[in-house]
């Protein structure tokens, strides 16, 4: 660790392991393996393979850094039980947002993703965020999730290890699946805990005080193609999702910031995502960025002293 860092929750081993399982019963998780010519690991979960429902908790896990707990649920809304999946950890600053967050971006000639999990934290290269959030680690070995349709090449694989510094290709584990997928639906959904923090971080909360969280979102049909399945999914979150977070806070904080959290606080809510995309030309940068957030956040309960 460097900078007075802390980073013993070992993000990358957690996730690593969950890989290593992965690629130990690839036929049952209907995934498949590729060593690039030099040596990173790519598991596919979704792109040329059928992928699932099991290979969706892996990926939501991995994400996570092997620090959230995901698995299967109903969810209620209204009269109706739609098939769910459940979310809940007891580090949500790590796991949600120094791992689990996708916000590397992964450029290398025509080839882009955004990265999430917990290489992340050994990369820093979001400076800013992991300064706030006083968390680093120095890996053995990476493990980086990417949602694509595309796989990484070599050449992707070896700017990754660059940017990444102190490893090599061979080092590295890529888990990729398209957001048009069983298993990339599944770790899209299970990013509703994730989607409040960040929430709460662009309102300028200290994330820092979020001692735990629990939240659930159902989850969305496979869609015909990626962009149909990114409306899909944000709409989950967005007018689905709940979310319940454990505070280290007083009553007044809280009371200011609980009603700022859902969806519904922004001014791009209200219509299905995919159509709020296509009126901003498909730049999310363009979407009110208060819009990302979980439609209802239940309660923020003050940790008592």
């Amino acid at each position: 660790m460097g900078g007075g860092l802390s980073g013993g929750l070992d993000l990358n081993g957690r996730a690593l392991e969950i890989a290593d399982r992965m690629a130990t019963n690839a036929e049952a998780l209907r995934v498949t393996l590729r060593t690039l010519p030099g040596g990173a690991r790519v598991i596919d979960a979704g792109i040329e393979t059928p992928g699932g429902y099991a290979a969706g908790l892996a990926l939501a896990e991995i994400c996570m850094g092997g620090l959230g707990h995901v698995d299967y649920a109903p969810v209620v809304i209204g009269d109706n039980h739609w098939a769910g999946v459940r979310v809940w950890t007891d580090h949500p600053a790590v796991s949600c947002m120094a791992s689990q967050y996708a916000g590397w971006a992964i450029q290398v000639g025509k080839y882009f993703a955004m990265g999430s999990g917990p290489l992340r934290a050994h990369a820093r290269v979001e400076k800013e965020l992991f300064a706030k959030l006083g968390y680093a680690e120095t890996a053995r070995r990476g493990v980086l999730v990417l949602e694509t349709r595309t796989a990484p090449t070599d050449d992707v694989a070896a700017w990754v290890a660059e940017k990444a510094g102190s490893l090599e290709p061979w080092q590295l584990t890529f888990v990729v699946a398209p957001t048009a997928s069983l298993a990339g639906g599944v770790q899209i959904a299970a990013r509703i805990l994730e989607t409040g923090l960040h929430k709460m971080d662009t309102l300028g909360f200290d994330l820092k005080k979020i001692v735990s969280g629990i939240g659930a979102a159902p989850l969305p049909p496979v869609a015909k193609n990626d962009l149909r399945a990114i409306g899909r999914t944000n709409d989950c979150i967005l007018y689905g999702g709940r979310a319940r977070y454990t505070v280290n806070a007083d009553d007044q904080e809280l009371a200011e910031l609980v009603p700022k959290i859902p969806a519904s606080a922004s001014k791009d809510y209200g219509t299905p995502f995919y159509d709020t995309f296509k009126r901003y030309d498909g730049d999310f940068y363009k979407i009110d960025p208060l819009l990302f957030s979980p439609a209802e956040v239940l309660r923020a309960s003050l940790l008592e002293s």
